[in-house]
């Protein structure tokens, strides 16, 4: 048997070292993202609901039955889609329509 010497050792450590931790990393699909939920902080302080016929007009006086984030211009994504990435919610997607306080009218 070979001994090892240090330098080899500490190669051998590092490389194991590292198959450790690529092997426990979770298995995530960068491709499903975060849906926004009303008990996110951001979305509560913005009163951002998943679906805008729920918002009651005492509550939110300044909203308007057409108005929901897929008529809303922060809105990005594919028009069609249930769920779409926002402007004011980075790394999430919101519903179509939903609707929040920050709604703005495209162009």
């Amino acid at each position: 048997m070979k001994k090892l010497g240090r330098r080899e050792f500490i190669q051998l450590t590092t490389v194991a070292a590292a198959g450790c931790f690529v092997g426990a990393a979770p298995n995530v699909q960068a491709d499903e993202p975060i849906k926004l939920t009303a008990d996110d902080p951001q979305a509560k302080q913005l009163g951002y609901v998943s679906d805008s016929s729920a918002v009651a007009d005492t509550a939110r006086p300044q909203k308007q039955p057409n108005q929901s984030c897929a008529t809303c211009s922060l809105l990005q994504g594919n028009v069609g889609d249930e769920w779409r990435p926002c402007a004011i919610f980075p790394g999430k997607v919101v519903a179509a329509k939903g609707w929040c306080t920050v709604w703005a009218p495209k162009a």
